[in-house]
């Protein structure tokens, strides 16, 4: 697929101007990333809980002579590099790697890193992404104190952020987005080769909502439903007509869906029950439709529960915006992917298309603009099917120092202006 050109506003990165030898830089680092990831991935942690993961973190930025602050909940840190010449109120340049594990278990039983604790695995590269920007600090503490690196820069190793809303919220509540310009990240992506990164202007990921349904009446025998409040019935109506008409109260080009995952209702084929249940999410494209969708089911529901003379509550639980790409991010995303990988004519960046999965880096965006790259973590020629939240997901490693050049080049090359 060709690729769309960068939006005009871009800014354009120099290769040369960052230090030549940061290819051999990231290298020096790699082995030990490499054994970090293989760590995590042996010692998966679920959101919240990643003590372990927080200090062995922790103790590596303090020995690269950094000084990280664990957030309040005790898991996850925020890491500042301020070069002495930094100009006096430059805004930061962010990256976030997420920290979190998930509870599924690791079937890759031929790995030697598989993980030692049952029911949890690192099935979806976060230990990946912490690889990354941990080798990202490491490389830019060292480049402060050459002097190369000239412009501040923040880092987040962010928990949960499988546990909706996401833990992003713990690291904007604890300051992380004050003085940040410009945010960073990326997402492993098992369809795309390593050596590669895949971008999107706009939206890449959907916003995703969970909504519980509660219906009750009186109750009764089935042979005289006209004289009770038929919840069977009820509770299917809304199941069948909620997506539908939702669906046609919105704009079609928001992407809105709905979708059930659980009905619940009676326990007797001659009893007309007492309450019934109705569970699903909400995604949606566009930050308009995901902004309109809670008023707009609460009425439509209102309506359909009238006419089965059922009474309703909606617990409607806010999950996470959509991830909105800004033009200028993407556009610094594939000039410095480019410009550090691109050679010879070589494809390093390949267009993306929009996912209904659920990412919590769209609150950063609330407060910064900035971008989300999917990092190729397939080895090239290889067939084999890892999809995301599966037990046999796994990576090509040589993933994370390409994903370290790339974080450190858009740190070194892009200068210490704004809209870098």
């Amino acid at each position: 697929m060709k690729r769309s050109q960068p939006a005009e506003s871009a800014v354009t990165l120099t290769a040369a101007r960052p230090a030549a030898d940061l290819r051999a830089r990231v290298a020096g680092f790699e082995a030990e990333l490499i054994a970090f990831r293989r760590d995590l991935h042996r010692h998966p942690e679920l959101g919240r809980q990643e003590f372990r993961t927080t200090g062995l973190l922790h103790d590596r930025l303090v020995a690269a002579g950094l000084a990280p602050r664990v957030l309040p909940g005790g898991t996850g840190l925020i890491v500042d590099i301020v070069p002495a010449g930094a100009p006096r109120g430059a805004e930061f340049l962010a990256f976030r790697a997420d920290i979190d594990a998930l509870p599924i278990d690791d079937a890759k039983t031929e790995a030697p890193y598989r993980s030692t604790v049952p029911g949890r695995a690192h099935a979806c590269g976060h230990d990946v992404h912490t690889s990354v920007v941990l080798g990202t600090a490491l490389v830019l503490a060292e480049a402060a104190r050459t002097g190369e690196l000239r412009r501040p820069v923040r880092l987040f190793f962010q928990p949960a952020e499988e546990v909706m809303p996401g833990g992003a919220l713990d690291v904007i509540n604890a300051g992380g987005m004050e003085g940040v310009g410009r945010i960073f990240a990326v997402h492993c992506d098992p369809k795309v080769e390593a050596g590669r990164i895949a971008l999107r202007t706009g939206a890449i990921t959907s916003a995703c909502d969970r909504l519980e349904l509660h219906l009750d009446g009186p109750g009764g025998h089935t042979a005289r439903p006209h004289l009770t409040t038929d919840l069977v019935t009820a509770i299917a109506r809304m199941a069948a007509d909620l997506p539908a008409a939702l669906a046609r109260r919105m704009d079609p080009r928001w992407g809105v869906s709905l979708v059930w995952g659980r009905i619940a209702s009676g326990s007797a084929p001659n009893v007309i029950p007492q309450h019934a249940e109705l569970e699903g999410t909400v995604r949606c494209l566009e930050l308009d439709g995901w902004r309109e969708a809670p008023d707009l089911l609460h009425e439509l529901i209102a309506k359909l529960a009238e006419t089965y003379r059922a009474k309703w509550t909606l617990d409607y639980h806010r999950g996470v915006p959509p991830v909105v790409n800004e033009a200028v991010s993407v556009g610094l995303l594939e000039a410095a992917m480019t410009a550090r990988f691109g050679q010879d004519g070589h494809t390093v960046v390949e267009d993306t298309e929009q996912s209904l999965g659920g990412e919590d880096f769209s609150w950063y965006l609330e407060h910064a603009p900035g971008a989300l790259a999917r990092l190729g973590v397939r080895t090239p020629g290889d067939t084999t099917v890892r999809d995301l939240h599966q037990g046999r997901f796994d990576v090509d490693e040589r993933a994370i120092g390409i994903g370290v050049e790339l974080f450190a080049a858009l740190a070194l090359d892009a200068g210490e202006g704004p809209a870098a």
